[in-house]
């Protein structure tokens, strides 16, 4: 199964070799049947086939060989989160000594791993949520990367950049996968869709606890946050991006950085499938 519209640099875009999963993760044997194709594959509906599948891809690295943290926080699918790396790599073409602010890191740690792991770029990860912050930790150690990898808690759930920005720091750029509920309700009745449409009540296939799922006002007011935030500490990153979900609130967030003096705002596609999805970068 091809992995259709990922970066040419992801090295999932050919999609899943099972025999080389198997051997990355061996729990994963315990969810592999073959379709109704006569192929090797998982149940996409249960959620820790999914999380095992994931262990699988990254466990492909050698840096990195343990990845636990509660079945309620959001498992990643990792080709589609490496292609968030790729591209700000593409952006970053020019710049060495790679320092990348990860804005929700969450349990899973997922995008300061791969940054590792493809282009041992350094990270500072924040989160809201200090059981999140804590699984991250134990995932920095177990796998030895603590050199590279600081975690940083918000406290006040109205900022973003506030609060986690110290006096001396200055990054590449930052990156951040945003809610895109505004309340836990949509959140809920988004989970109740997926699951129908794969004909199941699997709901824990889309799991994940509040600051993950939703924000209030939705994708478009946490971003407008982040970008009013980052014309505050303009000098504290080259680039400030984000994955933006709907095309609409690109538009609205382009007019408004005009207004706050961005000198340069770019959208960069991603397809992956049948998803449509776009990061937005913008700098001072």
């Amino acid at each position: 199964m091809r992995n259709k519209g990922l970066h040419p640099k992801n090295k999932f875009n050919k999609g899943y070799n099972f025999d080389e999963l198997l051997k990355n993760n061996p729990t994963l044997k315990d969810y592999v049947t073959n379709n109704t194709f006569g192929n090797l594959s998982i149940d996409f509906s249960n959620p820790i086939a999914v999380k095992e599948l994931n262990k699988g891809l990254l466990f492909s690295y050698n840096k990195i060989s343990n990845w636990n943290f509660s079945d309620e926080n959001l498992c990643p699918p990792i080709p589609g989160r490496l292609d968030y790396i790729h591209h700000l790599s593409d952006l970053l073409s020019l710049e060495k000594d790679i320092k990348i602010l990860d804005i929700g890191t969450g349990a899973s740690c997922i995008y300061p791993l791969l940054g590792v792991a493809e282009y041992d770029w350094n990270f500072v990860g924040s989160d809201i949520s200090l059981d999140s912050l804590d699984y991250a930790q134990d995932i920095i150690d177990d796998n030895n990367l603590d050199s590279y990898i600081e975690l940083r808690q918000q406290f006040n759930e109205e900022h973003i950049l506030k609060g986690i920005l110290e006096e001396d720091d200055f990054f590449s750029a930052t990156m951040c996968n945003p809610p895109f509920y505004r309340s836990a309700e949509e959140a809920q009745g988004a989970n109740r869709r997926k699951a129908r449409n794969l004909g199941n009540n699997a709901v824990r296939n889309f799991s994940g606890n509040n600051n993950e799922l939703w924000y209030v006002g939705g994708e478009k007011a946490f971003l407008h946050n982040y970008l009013y935030e980052s014309s505050l500490f303009k000098e504290k990153s080259k680039w400030f991006t984000s994955l933006v979900s709907k095309k609409e609130n690109v538009e609205s967030l382009e007019k408004s950085s005009k207004k706050l003096g961005v000198v340069e705002f770019k959208v960069i596609p991603m397809n992956q499938g049948n998803k449509v999805t776009r990061i937005v970068c913008w700098r001072f």
